[in-house]
């Protein structure tokens, strides 16, 4: 069965359909007639040698026909695929919030951006700020007075003028003073350090990442420990699942955990194994980390996760159903080539949630058509019909 498809998959579909529902043989016939036209004047048909099964079709063809490309999860008696959720790296994620109350009068981040450790976030006006600044620069003055009276009994007990009494209490004043403003100092950098004016804080950023969340506006009066932004680091990112007492206990901090999401595959790291039980659902909480420098993950994304436990037997592969569609009677998924797709049988197993196991027919590493494959079941039936199978 050797097929040769032509660059217009949208064409030679319709002509499928319009076959199908006309009633009209002759209707079809005309359809296909002029596929077949379309086909032969294709710059790209010959390009490739067809092989048993397959469907050219570039890039652009598979977007514009909505197929969505998937990946073979790998699986077994061991190993447990979970549905789950990308999130931030609970060490990475930290909110910052107003030490003080007071109206903000700037904001010099918006959500998205990034932002540096330490860098300025918003600048807020009040006068809790007015009197935290008023007291640093209070005690500068008091410490210039006492330095320069503890100077003085110096030069004074060095010309025996003055007792050895009045410069040891000259000296005690001076360092009462130096810890009276370091005290006031670290006040204002609680509360988020200097604003450019003496009734002004600046909110900073404690941690190097990007504002993920920003729940204040501009001239917005906040209150004290006040949310105002949460600023994630997202070099890294986690997945939580949620196992039983018996799988958790086969799960060690360092284990492996396979993240899937359409063509995207990454390995995650278990961080963390909960020795506590949730209380409502009687579960052990797991967090793994995946490294996401290359920003390929998002915040919030829904994703499929398969971990191999501890003592498990032999491994199996996992398609999702979708990707499965009926051929002359046989089990049969498209695996992306170079060209486009190859139609391959394979055996199936039993269902798991959304996928079913493969026991024959891959090899675990191949990309395949997901939603929408019927288009190329259809597309693979047009051309066997061409050619009189």
């Amino acid at each position: 069965m050797k097929i040769r498809h032509s660059a217009a998959l949208p064409l030679a579909l319709a002509a499928v359909l319009l076959a199908g529902c006309s009633g009209s043989e002759k209707a079809g016939d005309e359809a296909q007639n002029e596929a077949a036209a379309e086909s032969a004047a294709s710059p790209e048909n010959g390009a490739h040698a067809d092989e048993e099964g397959e469907i050219d079709l570039s890039a652009d063809q598979i977007r514009k026909a909505g197929i969505e490309l998937v990946r073979v999860i790998r699986n077994g008696g061991g190993a447990l695929t979970l549905p789950a959720t990308i999130e931030g790296d609970p060490q990475g994620m930290q909110v910052v919030s107003a030490a003080i109350g007071g109206r903000v009068v700037s904001l010099t981040r918006n959500l998205g951006q990034s932002v540096g450790r330490g860098q300025t976030l918003a600048i807020i006006e009040s006068r809790e700020a007015a009197t935290l600044n008023a007291e640093i620069e209070a005690a500068r003055a008091r410490l210039a007075l006492a330095e320069s009276n503890l100077r003085r009994e110096q030069r004074l007990f060095k010309e025996r003028v003055s007792p050895e009494q009045d410069l040891i209490a000259a000296r005690t004043v001076a360092t009462e003073a130096r810890i009276a403003l370091r005290l006031a100092q670290q006040q204002l950098s609680a509360a988020g350090g200097g604003g450019g004016a003496l009734n002004r804080i600046a909110i900073r950023a404690p941690l190097s990442g990007q504002v993920v969340a920003r729940s204040v506006t501009l001239g917005q009066t906040v209150a004290a420990d006040a949310e105002l932004f949460r600023v994630a680091d997202l070099g890294r990112v986690a997945v939580t699942l949620a196992l039983s007492p018996a799988d958790a206990g086969k799960v060690r901090p360092g284990s492996r955990i396979e993240v899937v999401a359409g063509d995207r595959r990454s390995v995650a790291q278990v961080d963390f194994v909960s020795p506590i039980l949730d209380e409502t659902t009687r579960l052990a909480t797991v967090i793994a980390l995946i490294d996401n420098r290359a920003g390929q993950w998002r915040v919030g994304e829904p994703v499929t996760t398969s971990i191999q436990l501890a003592g498990g037997g032999a491994s199996a592969l996992l398609v999702p159903q979708s990707a499965v569609q009926t051929v002359e009677g046989r089990s049969t998924v498209f695996v992306r080539t170079e060209h486009g797709f190859k139609a391959t049988p394979v055996t199936l197993g039993s269902p798991n949630r959304d996928n079913v196991v493969v026991t024959s027919g891959l090899k675990g590493d191949e990309l395949l058509a997901g939603p929408n494959s019927f288009t190329l079941k259809a597309e693979l039936g047009k051309g066997e019909a061409e050619h009189g199978h």
